[in-house]
């Protein structure tokens, strides 16, 4: 089984977030998120989720 690099697993997860409605993925601060001060970029919503790891 392949040993999985910390480093890399930073980079594609570590405070990344997709939007709900556009599927935009975007990298934000997860107090943003929980307090609603973000919006994604090219929809404006509010709705995110975390990225899902493969």
């Amino acid at each position: 089984m392949a040993t999985k690099i910390p480093a890399a697993q930073n980079r594609l997860y570590k405070n990344a977030f997709v939007c709900k409605v556009c599927k935009h993925k975007m990298k934000l601060d997860p107090q943003k998120i929980i307090k609603g001060q973000a919006s994604c970029r090219k929809c404006k919503s509010k709705d995110f989720r975390p990225v899902r790891k493969k």
